[in-house]
């Protein structure tokens, strides 16, 4: 029988193990897994938290379903259909900016009628149809890219507030190719964005003619998905489906590899195993393996975090006077805001706040406001409810308030990301039986993180024969 250790118990070590626990029953195959969690509780980032009425997620609060993976995910484990997809009115996003909230263009018309950025602006944006495609394959950062391609002002006000929202990343030093890999692919394939645009446009309608729900052509692909009782179904779910050992409230210290792998746990037990698959932040796994591979401890101690705060706001829905049709709104940096955006929870997913409520999720920090982590609950709540005063004339203290703090929230995919993560798989390559995955590395999204999970147990069970 193989023994498998698997350091950490968020959806990408859950779901690790259920896929070797899938490929082991098809193949007739022992396996002795044992999940190993520094915190007492499952899911990693992903907690959905039911208070006083109000749904509030601690982490991530959906996925998108343009990619299948995640959705066969819940058909094997037979949640699919507790599956909620987000409101259609959440296909309408905004962006604040020189003190109005302005409606993400979904279409030509739309976009020239719009006045989230000035006539150069957007003459500017529509030139990039005569921008040549990139020829030489350097690592641009997304800030490079958008200037080169769609001009200064379509960088911050476009895509710096969408970096904020999906990475918490600073455009300036983000990586192109690891952040948005399917941007690059665009330019590569069709020579630019517009011309890519126009085409996919095109298969948007016919999809629609036929009856499919697809999304906003000013937010992401796909319809942000959960579930009724929160994104947290998926972790209990597997969870619950797992047959291994799990072990919660004790952290991995560090690993020493003989014949096999020796892990010090923090509770002073050893653990001996065949094979060790990480699901653990890159930060965390640094430690792991320093006395293993000081240089590989090094390059993953490279690989940089972002802080946040997740703010949560209940409200009496008579009390406010705004418009909350919509999935929410992201910030320009140089609308000196203390957040980043603003999701309207409750619109985008039905009961998450109690009848004749709403709720409102705010993100402060990220790699440009990483100052957000040092202030206090108070100050953290004086700086949102000044910002939703200013953004949408909230006068009103909210009836419900929760501060989630996440000191090491998204990790960063800076510029030569994509050459650190080979570097650090070529010195641990030394090491058979030894296996990465989770977030750190190869896509952040919910989407990724299964993905990844199936192809790394794919490498597992692949190493055995």
């Amino acid at each position: 029988m193989t023994r498998v250790a698997i350091i950490g118990a968020g959806v990408s070590g859950l779901a690790t193990a259920y896929a070797l626990q899938q490929r082991a029953a098809a193949e007739n195959r022992e396996l002795q897994v044992t999940v190993i969690e520094k915190q007492t509780r499952c899911g990693g980032k992903i907690w959905s938290r039911q208070e006083e009425g109000y749904l509030c997620e601690w982490g991530p609060n959906g996925f998108l379903d343009n990619k299948p993976v995640t959705l066969e995910l819940c058909r094997a484990l037979q949640i699919e259909n507790t599956l909620l997809r987000s409101n259609d009115n959440a296909r309408k996003r905004f962006i604040f900016s020189d003190n109005t909230l302005h409606r993400l263009p979904e279409n030509g018309p739309m976009f020239f009628s719009s006045k989230l950025l000035t006539w150069p602006g957007k003459l500017r944006l529509v030139g990039e149809l005569a921008v040549p495609a990139k020829k030489d394959d350097g690592d641009e950062t997304l800030a490079e890219f958008g200037r080169r391609r769609l001009g200064a002002e379509a960088l911050d006000k476009l895509i710096a507030p969408m970096a904020g929202g999906i990475f918490a990343g600073d455009p300036e030093t983000m990586s192109l190719q690891s952040c948005f890999p399917r941007i690059a692919e665009l330019e590569r394939e069709y020579g630019g964005l517009l011309k890519a645009m126009i085409k996919m446009a095109r298969q948007k309608r016919r999809e629609r003619k036929a009856g499919k729900q697809v999304g906003s052509a000013a937010g992401p692909g796909g319809v942000l998905t959960s579930f009724n009782g929160g994104i947290q179904q998926l972790t209990d779910a597997l969870m619950q489906t797992v047959k291994a050992e799990v072990k919660l409230g004790v952290g991995v210290e560090s690993m020493e590899h003989f014949d096999n792998y020796l892990l010090e746990l923090s509770d002073g037990s050893q653990l001996d195993v065949d094979v060790v698959v990480s699901a653990a932040p890159a930060h965390a796994l640094s430690g792991i393996v320093r006395k293993l591979d000081n240089d590989a401890s090094a390059l993953l101690a490279k690989i940089p975090y972002a802080p946040m705060n997740i703010v949560c706001c209940g409200y009496d829905r008579e009390q406010l006077d705004c418009n909350l049709d919509g999935f929410g709104y992201l910030i320009p940096k140089k609308e000196g805001c203390s957040v980043l955006g603003t999701l309207w929870d409750s619109s985008i997913f039905p009961q998450r706040a109690p009848d004749g409520k709403v709720l409102l999720r705010s993100m402060m920090g990220g790699a440009t406001r990483p100052q957000a982590a040092d202030l206090s609950d108070e100050q953290v709540q004086i700086l949102v409810q000044a910002d939703l005063e200013r953004i949408m004339g909230i006068k009103v203290a909210p009836d419900f308030v929760r501060i989630f703090r996440h000191q090491q929230a998204i990790p960063q995919y800076v510029s030569g990301h994509a050459s650190l993560v080979k570097q650090i798989r070529k010195e641990l390559s030394t090491l058979p039986g030894l296996f990465l995955t989770g977030n750190s590395f190869e896509g952040v999204g919910l989407n990724d993180c299964v993905a990844n999970a199936n192809k790394t147990a794919e490498q597992v069970m692949d190493s055995l024969v």
